[in-house]
């Protein structure tokens, strides 16, 4: 039985929508050949840096897999790790205001398994998608702004920054136009209106908002990125599973390898529904202090017994053990998530005592990100300057 045999049959490596993608010929198509020369060089540079990791391939696949709620597929990642010593990851984000928990230490979790399994990781800094997407405003000088802050964060945070490059989304396109642009336009003339208008949500906005005309240009130019960038997986939130599967539906129309997808689990707010930026209760953000942590985690919603919609339980299972941090509430040690989570259900753990373990346990994983503002006279003024700027959907 083949790893991604055992894989496909755990949650972690279920299909994204129910489906086997299969594998596609390769076939001569003119318009698919400025794909390949991305993709191409993306392979030269991995075959050139050699292999960066000392497990097996079994042990890369696992470590993979946790990061994935969903992975299509576990049989086409198997495949990637055996040809390519160095896979290409990435991820886009929007500049788009102060950071969460999910967006710093979570992430910061993922793309340290993902590195120390012998891969590179790009983070896309997508200035001109926050731009698109109405953020700050629409202003570009703050959107830059807030683009520096968040690599600032990062770098505080535990993330190994090894394997690890940030490009700038207008930058990068700025110094090959036509190649991206006429693979945006590919793309465009490829799939109904229909179809890219369902990848609204990867905006952050819901079919029935009233929707900018940018909601065309967004999925398109956001599918293209996967193939500009040489990208040979996507780790991204559920939230942008539906573009990273017209990406893969794209891939297989010209006839080029798809994208594996690694899609991680989206995070409730505390109070448990969508965390939310625009509400600074639902969520920790990254230099939060120690008060506000407790008040917040005090007030989260923690039903007793109730371990299916239970922020504070995700905060454990997502973020904390994850982290390395193990629980100790009222003298006892909870070596595994598993432990708290049993002790939870059987009523022997109450929301009392779980949250003020929780708060301390978090407000310990941010304090490195709170020296780091308040030392560096860079990082300082960085996050002086977002904390004044209004937040816009």
């Amino acid at each position: 039985m083949s790893v991604a045999t055992e894989l496909s049959r755990s949650t972690l490596a279920a299909e994204a929508d129910g489906r086997r993608i299969p594998w596609p010929h390769k076939r001569n198509l003119a318009h698919s050949t400025w794909i390949r020369h991305a993709a191409d060089a993306a392979d030269a540079s991995s075959a050139v840096a050699g292999p960066s990791t000392t497990m097996t391939l079994e042990e890369r696949m696992a470590t993979i897999a946790s990061v994935g709620e969903e992975i299509n597929s576990a049989e086409r990642l198997e495949e990637l790790l055996g040809r390519k010593a160095k896979p290409r990851c990435y991820d886009g984000f929007e500049p788009s205001g102060r950071m969460h928990i999910a967006q710093g230490i979570l992430k910061a979790i993922n793309v340290n398994k993902l590195t120390s399994s012998g891969c590179e990781f790009v983070f896309w800094v997508a200035d001109w998608f926050a731009l698109l997407n109405n953020k700050m405003g629409g202003d570009l000088k703050r959107i830059r702004v807030v683009g520096k802050y968040m690599i600032e964060v990062w770098k505080a945070c535990g993330m190994d920054m090894t394997n690890v490059k940030f490009l700038w989304c207008a930058d990068s396109i700025n110094e090959r136009p036509d190649e991206y642009w006429r693979m945006v336009m590919d793309i465009a003339r490829s799939f109904t209106i229909s179809r890219i208008k369902r990848c609204g949500q990867i905006m952050g906005r819901s079919e029935g908002d009233d929707q900018p005309a940018s909601q065309i240009f967004y999925p398109a130019m956001q599918a293209a990125d996967i193939f500009f960038l040489g990208a040979d997986i996507c780790q991204l939130g559920m939230d942008q599973r539906k573009v990273n599967m017209l990406a893969i539906d794209y891939a297989n129309k010209i006839g080029v390898p798809p994208p594996v997808v690694v899609s991680h689990h989206m995070i409730m707010g505390l109070t448990g529904e969508k965390m939310s930026k625009s509400d600074p209760n639902s969520a920790i953000f990254m230099e939060d202090d120690t008060a506000a942590i407790r008040k917040k985690i005090k007030a989260a919603f923690c039903e007793i017994g109730n371990i299916e919609k239970n922020p504070v339980l995700e905060y454990c299972k997502y973020i904390i053990y994850p982290a390395g941090v193990v629980l100790t509430i009222d003298g006892e040690e909870f070596a595994t998530y598993d432990a708290v989570e049993a002790a939870f259900l059987d009523g022997s753990l109450h929301p009392g005592a779980l949250k003020p373990a929780v708060a301390d346990a978090i407000d310990s994983l941010v304090e490195p990100v709170r020296q780091h503002f308040r030392k560096d006279p860079v990082a300082r003024e960085l996050l002086k300057k977002v904390q004044s700027f209004k937040v816009t959907k």
